[in-house]
């Protein structure tokens, strides 16, 4: 029923004023069904969003992985944890291997899968930060990200749309966040700095600064938002561990600074 947008203008526009108006309320109306029609087709995009979201998550991931000439057995591990994460069904691990490989091939397509993955999820920025954060951490598995995965990786998000200054704090982001998870810190300044990494501010910033930037993470990490717009429910751990990352940092920063 996109039409119904159009009628209701139409009758609107005429008991408002004449032709002239029913005309005006006509033009109303067709903006109006399609804004709805989008509406709809968003809604009843989520389990497209969610196919397409875990195809190109392991086929993209297959792909940077073997950019540097080789796929290094952290990397593996590293597609292998994110498997246990989603505790995917025996036939759904199958599939994700099966797309890693295809990732891995000298003939992957990686701009058409990049296309198809916005295209289907509409160029939703929760969902590419998301996409973005599984393959850097994929690429941080053997310890850095080095010259030739981080070009790759630069070229997939800025074919996301995500600035190179943007890729650049997410990488610092998750660089720290590893650090910190591998009990590499050693001193409560070097912990506090990397805890101010993470949150994407300066050690300057003022304190509603610092609660801005952690009420902005938390809001693009928080896994019931993240599902109801495609990501799929099996990554939902994922998300579940970053916003624990985003909260232990935010923590070490409230306990420096005295903030209540």
């Amino acid at each position: 029923m996109i039409w119904i947008g159009k009628l209701l203008g139409v009758v609107i526009g005429y008991l408002l004023g004449n032709v002239l108006g029913a005309l005006i309320g006509l033009g109303i109306g067709h903006w109006v069904d399609r804004r709805l029609a989008g509406t709809r087709i968003g809604l009843g995009n989520v389990r497209a969003i969610r196919e397409t979201f875990f195809r190109t998550t392991f086929s993209v991931m297959g792909h940077v992985c073997k950019v540097d000439g080789r796929v290094s057995e952290a990397e593996i591990a590293a597609a292998e944890a994110v498997m246990r994460h989603m505790n995917l069904s025996p036939e759904r691990r199958r599939e994700a291997i099966a797309n890693f490989q295809a990732g891995k091939a000298a003939d992957f397509d990686l701009d058409e899968a990049l296309d198809a993955f916005r295209r289907t999820s509409q160029g939703q920025a929760l969902l590419v930060r998301m996409f973005l954060e599984i393959q850097i951490q994929a690429a941080l598995a053997d310890g850095e990200v080095d010259g030739t995965e981080r070009r790759v990786l630069l070229y997939i998000a800025q074919r996301l749309g995500v600035s190179e200054q943007d890729y650049a704090r997410l990488e610092a982001f998750l660089r720290s966040s590893n650090r910190q998870q591998a009990g590499t810190t050693r001193d409560t300044g070097q912990t506090l700095a990397d805890a101010y990494t993470e949150l994407g501010v300066e050690e300057s910033a003022s304190d509603a600064e610092v609660k801005r930037a952690y009420r902005k993470l938390m809001n693009q990490h928080h896994p019931d938002k993240l599902v109801s717009r495609g990501l799929p429910e099996s990554m939902i751990r994922v998300a579940q561990e970053r916003t624990q990352t985003i909260q232990a940092a935010y923590e070490t920063v409230k306990t420096a600074r005295g903030m209540k």
